[in-house]
């Protein structure tokens, strides 16, 4: 769904942005979300991606001049909130209230296959 999301912002998949940093896809698309819910909140946009992941500040900002710089950030914050179904089908999916259901979805299918 946010490979949807991201061809509408000038053709960027989770895919390439995961191979050109060196990082497993879930962790890109994990970033991508949180760069996005991070724009929208106040304060600095790639502190709070970095919050949100882990990742370091130098990564996130890279991925977020991948994605169209402040424009681009823009375009993805106001699609993932203007997204109601979207919107609710993350709420209904972020188990531990963090603002990313990523690491909730991987979590349950991990468990789908006895892994946890």
């Amino acid at each position: 769904m946010l490979d949807g999301i991201m061809s509408q912002l000038g053709g960027a998949d989770i895919g390439g942005l995961a191979e050109k940093f060196g990082l497993p896809p879930e962790m890109a698309e994990k970033a991508v979300a949180a760069l996005g819910q991070s724009h929208a909140e106040p304060g600095d946009t790639i502190e709070g991606a970095a919050a949100k992941t882990g990742l370091d500040a130098s990564t996130l900002s890279q991925m977020a001049q991948q994605l169209g710089g402040e424009g681009g950030l823009g375009k993805l914050s106001e699609m993932l909130q203007g997204n109601s179904a979207l919107s609710g089908l993350t709420g209904m999916l972020d188990r531990d209230g963090d603002g990313n259901p990523l690491d909730d979805i991987a979590g349950m299918a991990s468990g789908l296959f006895g892994k946890k």
